[in-house]
């Protein structure tokens, strides 16, 4: 099963574009443990030389896919009036 850098790699090489990943330097653990500290994340848009590149222009040796969502009003905990 592919999961980590290794499926963001996979999802580029078959025409995936700008995917939604948490990014690190160190590792796909690091990378998802910084999600809770911090929420880094970057649009991974090409993998060149061993790093993935997001649309700012950054490179990163991990990026982790991940799922983005829109909030709803469920979301919110008060009422409208």
């Amino acid at each position: 099963m592919l999961i980590g850098s290794d499926l963001t790699r996979v999802m580029l090489e078959n025409g995936c574009q700008d995917i939604w990943c948490a990014v690190d330097d160190n590792s796909d653990e690091d990378a998802m443990r910084d999600q809770i500290e911090n929420d880094f994340t970057a649009r991974i848009v090409s993998y060149d030389n061993e790093k993935f590149y997001c649309t700012a222009g950054m490179a990163w040796l991990c990026a982790v896919p991940i799922k983005v969502l829109p909030m709803t009003l469920s979301d919110v905990k008060f009422e409208i009036s």
